[in-house]
């Protein structure tokens, strides 16, 4: 029997027992499907944080306090960021922001949200690559008067602006002081409550003197993050030299282990968010793939039952010439047709599938690539390879005046 005989035999055999093959096919299909899914959107929540990273700016370092060294205060001031301005200290540095942050209470007439209020520099925006889309920017002049004024982020003025009511001259509270509504920024899209749509942007000395008055070991008012943009991408490197250099100069540290800050790349972030990303999508992929090994085991069970009630066709073609690779060849052909036509429906179901929970958030778009597709075929090939091993080789393995006599 060749290959072609094999192949019309096992599409024989499944159309004869069409009910019996779908459900059995039915675990492949919810596996391969599954792994299809979940793998997208896992990489469309990849693609997504990653390009909101990327789009901060490849050049960004972000300077942050060190707790296990600063003794549990907060460790840098803006008197270190001014210190990084100053082209003696960082030549490869072009522009440096500083932020203090926390979460308040934020009302407008009877409708309140909580969030991120941070106290920033007015070239914060610039350095972060945001851009205000009505109203304002923040000034000197505000950081100087230590203005009442707040720029909100694009989700916090549709919370508190929700009827199309022109935000900008408004007064918002936050911790019962009233501010000024000066600008909103330009929607940067993102998750969770780190996003800057989600955020209200106050100067830095008026949050300092007013919502967080912290101080460092050395008096000063702290600062939570001190964001520095390098000259170039290729400067990264020469510009966190540079800052690590003065800020233990300026801190009075002798000794690398003895930081009392933590510096990070665009670079280091998104390494780490690589392998967070790549173990978490590895973890969907397994827990996906249990369901194709039990779709396997529903194939080889099926395939014994087949042999099982086949038992007299098999003695007959061994009666009539046909050799033990033939009957291995054929039972193994079926169980891969089942399998690869159940990976082929599971492909079409996790993508539609897929498809719909991307309809369900705006921020996220699940990627089904190639390479996932090639696995989960592979995958179950695999499965209907394995799992049909064993009954074809207990086909193959009948004798013939025994399956005869079988009834």
């Amino acid at each position: 029997m060749n290959l072609t005989e094999s192949l019309l035999t096992a599409f024989d055999s499944l159309v004869t027992n069409k009910m019996r093959a779908v459900l059995t096919m039915l675990g492949v299909i919810i596996g391969v499907a599954a792994v299809i899914a979940l793998l997208a959107v896992g990489n469309g929540v990849s693609a997504s944080i990653e390009g909101q990273i990327q789009g901060i700016g490849s050049n960004l370092i972000t300077i942050m306090t060190d707790r296990d060294n600063s003794g549990g205060y907060q460790a840098l001031s803006m008197e270190d960021a001014d210190m990084l301005s100053d082209p003696f200290y960082a030549p490869a540095v072009r522009q440096v922001a500083a932020e203090v942050r926390g979460t308040q209470q934020v009302l407008y007439g009877s409708r309140d949200t909580r969030v991120t209020v941070a106290g920033v520099t007015p070239n914060y925006f610039a350095v972060r690559s945001l851009m205000v889309e009505t109203g304002d920017g923040l000034t000197e002049s505000d950081l100087d008067t230590k203005a009442r004024v707040a720029i909100l982020g694009a989700n916090v003025a549709k919370d508190l602006f929700p009827d199309g009511e022109f935000p900008i001259g408004k007064s918002v509270k936050i911790k019962g002081v009233p501010y000024e509504v000066v600008g909103v920024l330009e929607e940067k899209g993102g998750m969770g409550m780190m996003s800057e749509d989600d955020q209200v942007f106050i100067p830095l000395a008026t949050a300092q003197s007013r919502l967080y008055p912290a101080r460092t070991r050395g008096g000063e008012r702290a600062v939570t993050f001190i964001y520095v943009e390098a000259e170039s991408e290729e400067m990264m490197d020469d510009a966190t030299a540079q800052i690590k250099k003065a800020l233990r100069e300026g801190h009075d540290i002798a000794y690398q282990a003895d930081d009392d800050f933590t510096i990070i790349s665009q670079t280091d972030i998104l390494d780490m968010f690589n392998v967070i990303m790549g173990t978490v999508t590895l973890f969907l992929g397994a827990i996906a793939g249990i369901s194709l090994v039990v779709g396997g085991i529903g194939i080889m069970n099926i395939m014994l039952v087949s042999v099982t009630e086949r038992t007299r066709e098999i003695g007959i073609r061994k009666a009539v010439g046909a050799l033990k690779r033939d009957i291995l060849t054929q039972f193994l052909i079926e169980s891969l047709v089942m399998s690869l036509l159940g990976g082929v429906l599971g492909i079409g179901l996790g993508t539609l599938a897929s498809t719909l929970i991307g309809n369900l958030s705006a921020d996220l778009t699940p990627v089904v690539d190639m390479g996932t597709v090639l696995m989960a075929s592979g995958f179950a090939a695999a499965v209907g390879l394995i799992f049909g091993i064993y009954p074809a080789w207990r086909a193959a393995s009948l004798r013939p005046i025994e399956a005869l006599r079988y009834e």
